[in-house]
């Protein structure tokens, strides 16, 4: 009975995953934090939305949009 519960403490649990954490995500080399990824689609896609009248910008910012998030899925953020 004892042995399970003993089992269960010295375990070492599973890392979490962390995307800004070079050793668990190598496609993340710098450690960069989502804030501070892809800045030249994410300056992109801000402007297009700034820039753009709100009946508009879903049609005119859409394929900024998607290149930011391949952006930020190639560094192994789960976005």
């Amino acid at each position: 009975m004892f042995e399970k519960i003993t089992s269960l403490w010295s375990s070492k649990p599973e890392p979490l995953y962390d995307p800004t954490n070079p050793k668990l995500n190598p496609l993340n080399p710098q450690g960069l934090k989502p804030c501070c990824a892809c800045p030249e689609t994410k300056s992109a896609r801000d402007d297009c939305f700034l820039n753009a009248s709100a009946g508009e910008a879903d049609d005119k910012c859409k394929q900024l949009v998607q290149n930011h998030l391949a952006c930020m899925r190639g560094l192994g953020f789960k976005i």
